[in-house]
């Protein structure tokens, strides 16, 4: 089994790694020998989290390290120590002061030790940190899903477009014997789908609607929806060079749907599953779809055009009215929908939104068991006049610069009828700089949250 970058099949030669924290440190501290009290003193070791040590061994190599870390349920307190350990195999010490299970240190080093190497010559190695991978399936399956979100954010949308994102559905289906379909270009028209050929119409690359299914029929329905804007330029109301950078993450939204999808199919969750990505690129050209155009959907809507880069909730619509049609127990989405969440709650928190009260509240506590956390914002719906529109049933964004997220959110639940279960996360998918267990580019945000949620809301 080849493992993520960071981790190794246990080995008796590998050195002892302690986890320790600032209030046990002193109490593990007299328990050393003089020489390497003095020479953790020497380095300024205190156990503070975030902090490494390396420990001479009688010859001078290292023989082992000391750790401190803040919160053993977190998985991205070990996040540090990949990078700040030198590459060597290291195991924990089962008489660490501080105990991790041995998931949640799989999960934490794995994300730690994540790096995006493409189109890199070489990449740096980093320490390795030794375990029985097998006997933690879960906590695997999680990592890959969790770097699978990484590594189709950060891919740069030439070799992430529609296609890419169309093949990545289709390879999983493929492993899990599951039934796919796309329906592409005029096709969309065809079938029912206007909204989403009206967005992706002017890019080179067919706009599309990817669907996976999975399960047996008596099982109950779990419709997953993911954005899968390949780039955003804003369309005709385009972004500047700023605000356009980092656009080939506006799939991030897909890129969830996808890993969510993965755990519900490895870890074998009792659900029939559907998932849905929308996958687009909204570009310049003479087919784009221009501000004041008045757009048809699949719910018999009319949606009028204030911007074109609003374009997000435009190709959701579709796909969640889709989705409603079957009836789901549960319909999920994910999309980087608006920068008004990061406005509000900056780029670690995503947004929740649900119309379900008890489901809301198990999700938030989902996230807060898994230390990944998300926000509920409300579904105010007195702001749906911000998306008034003259001539059209509703418009997709409106002069108001005021509650950008919820607005966005309420434009969803149109297309959701009442009585539906539905959550949406406005998710960033992006880390803005270099943070322990959390590498510059494309993040998994909300992910651990979600399955956990699905777990206790389905599992056995």
């Amino acid at each position: 089994m080849t493992l993520p970058n960071g981790l190794a099949p246990p080995r008796p030669d590998t050195l002892p790694l302690c986890l320790v924290d600032a209030s046990r440190y002193p109490a593990w501290r007299e328990t050393r020998p003089p020489r390497l009290r003095a020479w953790l003193d020497g380095q300024g070791f205190r156990g503070e989290p975030g902090s490494t040590c390396l420990l001479p061994g009688e010859d001078g190599a290292p023989a082992g390290a000391v750790a401190g870390i803040a919160d053993p349920q977190d998985p991205t307190s070990l996040g540090h120590l990949p990078a700040l350990l030198p590459p060597l195999d290291f195991h924990l010490d089962p008489e660490s002061p501080v105990a991790i299970d041995p998931g949640r240190a799989l999960l934490g080093w794995g994300l730690g030790a994540y790096r995006f190497g493409r189109y890199l010559k070489s990449v740096k190695p980093t320490a390795r940190l030794a375990l029985d991978a097998a006997s933690q399936p879960e906590a695997l399956t999680l990592l890959r899903a969790s770097l699978e979100v990484r590594d189709l954010v950060n891919t740069p949308t030439e070799h992430m477009g529609p296609d890419e994102l169309e093949a990545a559905v289709e390879a999983l289906a493929t492993a899990h014997g599951a039934a796919f379909r796309s329906v592409r270009g005029a096709e969309l028209l065809a079938q029912n789908f206007p909204a989403i050929h009206a967005v992706g119409r002017a890019s080179h690359r067919a706009p599309r609607l990817v669907e996976l299914v999975h399960g047996d029929a008596s099982l109950p329905l779990l419709a997953i929806v993911g954005k899968g804007v390949c780039f955003d330029t804003g369309g005709l109301d385009l972004k500047p060079a700023e605000g356009m950078r980092n656009m080939k993450k506006d799939m991030g939204g897909a890129a969830h749907a996808i890993a969510l999808a993965r755990l519900v199919l490895e870890r074998r969750l009792p659900v029939r599953l559907l998932l849905l990505v929308a996958a687009v690129e909204n570009a310049l050209g003479p087919e784009a779809y221009r501000p004041g155009e008045v757009v048809a959907t699949r719910a018999g809507l009319s949606v009028e055009i204030d911007n074109t880069d609003a374009e997000g909730r435009v190709i959701l619509c579709d796909a969640l009215a889709y989705a409603a049609e079957q009836s789901p127990a549960l319909l999920m989405d994910f999309a980087t929908l608006t920068g008004a969440a990061r406005i509000a709650l900056g780029p670690d928190l995503p947004a929740l939104y649900c119309n379900r009260d008890d489901l809301a509240e198990a999700y938030l506590a989902a996230g807060a068991a898994e230390r990944d956390p998300l926000w509920r914002l409300p579904l105010w719906r007195p702001y749906l006049s911000y998306l008034k529109s003259n001539i059209a049933d509703l418009a997709n964004a409106g002069a108001s610069r005021m509650a950008g997220s919820i607005t966005a959110a309420l434009y969803l639940e149109r297309f959701v009828p009442e009585g539906q279960a539905w959550t949406h996360v406005d998710v960033y998918s992006w880390n803005d700089a270099d943070r322990p267990g959390k590498p510059a580019g494309g993040e998994a945000q909300g992910l651990r949250a979600a399955w956990a949620f699905l777990k206790r809301r389905f599992g056995p």
